[in-house]
Order: structure tokens, then C-alpha cells, then sequence
């Protein structure tokens, strides 16, 4: 599949730096900047956005990473999940484990009673209508705080941002996942 809009923005100085910058990050410009640099507001927002979360530290990186995965393979957004599978490796998380999370249910002894809610708990959040319920959230507020929560809620409502954004732009596996030997 084509990307459904050109990842050739104008070559402004901010897309320009944000090149520079993603290439240093991840060894390549990501095609979500890409799309996003046609519009500048809107790429500076985004920017600032994922600057500020990344500095969220009261969820388990762990857990955070799961819970992001599984939103993502709910909406099989084929870029977020390679771009995961990276992600995931960069925190020093098992990658086998990291390539169950789209069929967790097949895979329960590979996760822990609390990583098999926050996944349900993300899939939940990620139907249309959400799904979660009472019981589903009561039991993650006991082992994870209120402020975790509060946390894990907001990072699989901002894949889900991420996911549908890039779903609908038509953006796919960039090859991320291939530098980490993941099928």
C-alpha cells in the first residue's frame, strides 16, 4: 500500500531540523512527520505533544509499552507496530514477548496477571464504542495507583490518536522491526 499523502513536505526549517533530529533518534526520518510536516501547526503541536509525554513517568515503561502495543494491534496500524517492535527492544523488553502482544490470549504464560489487564484494559479502550468496564478498571487501580492509571488511560487514547492518524494516512512498516530480528 501507498502512503495517501506525499512524504515529500516543503522544505521548510522545521522540517528540516525535525529530519535531522529523527535521524539521530531512530536512523531515519519517520513517515508520520513526514505527513505531518505539510502542515507546520500542526507538526509543532504533535512535536511538543510527544515531547511532554515522554517525560510521563508514574505507569511502568513495561507496562506503558504493552498497553501502547496492543491499542496499536487492535487497530492494525502495521507502522505503529513496527515502529513498536523497536521501540520495545530500545527499552530492553524481550522481543519474543513483544511479538505475542497481538495474540496475548494465545500466548497467557508469556504475561504476567497484570500485563494481561493492562492489554485487555488497552484493547478495551480501543473498541468503538469502549469497552471498559467497572470490574476491568477497578482492577488496575488497585496494583497500579491512581496516578498510573490515570496514565495508562491517556497513553492508549494517545496511540489510538497515533494508530487511526496513521492508518488513515496509509503509512506502513517503515522496517523498523527488521533491525531487530523480529518476524
Amino acid at each position: 500500500m501507498t502512503a495517501r499523502i506525499s512524504l515529500t513536505p516543503p522544505r521548510t526549517l522545521l522540517n528540516r531540523i525535525g529530519s535531522w533530529y529523527s535521524r539521530r533518534m531512530y536512523g531515519e526520518v519517520l513517515d508520520p512527520g513526514l505527513a505531518m510536516g505539510h502542515n507546520q501547526k500542526v507538526l509543532l503541536s504533535y512535536v511538543k505533544l510527544e515531547r511532554s509525554v515522554a517525560k510521563w513517568n508514574a505507569l511502568e515503561p513495561g507496562l506503558k509499552h504493552l498497553a501502547v502495543t496492543a491499542a496499536a494491534a487492535r487497530i492494525n496500524c502495521s507502522w505503529c507496530m513496527d515502529f513498536g517492535h523497536w521501540e520495545g527492544g530500545e527499552l530492553g523488553l524481550p522481543l519474543d514477548k513483544i511479538s505475542k502482544v497481538p495474540r496475548w490470549r494465545d500466548h497467557r504464560d508469556a504475561f504476567s496477571e497484570l500485563e494481561r489487564l493492562v492489554m485487555a484494559y488497552a484493547e478495551a479502550m480501543t473498541e468503538t464504542e469502549p469497552a471498559v468496564t467497572d470490574e476491568l478498571a477497578a482492577a488496575l487501580l488497585q496494583p497500579l495507583g491512581e496516578a498510573a492509571f490515570v496514565e495508562l488511560t491517556l497513553m492508549v487514547s494517545l496511540e489510538n490518536f497515533r494508530s487511526r492518524t496513521n492508518s488513515a494516512f496509509g503509512l506502513t512498516s517503515q522496517g523498523f522491526s527488521d533491525a531487530c530480528a523480529v518476524r
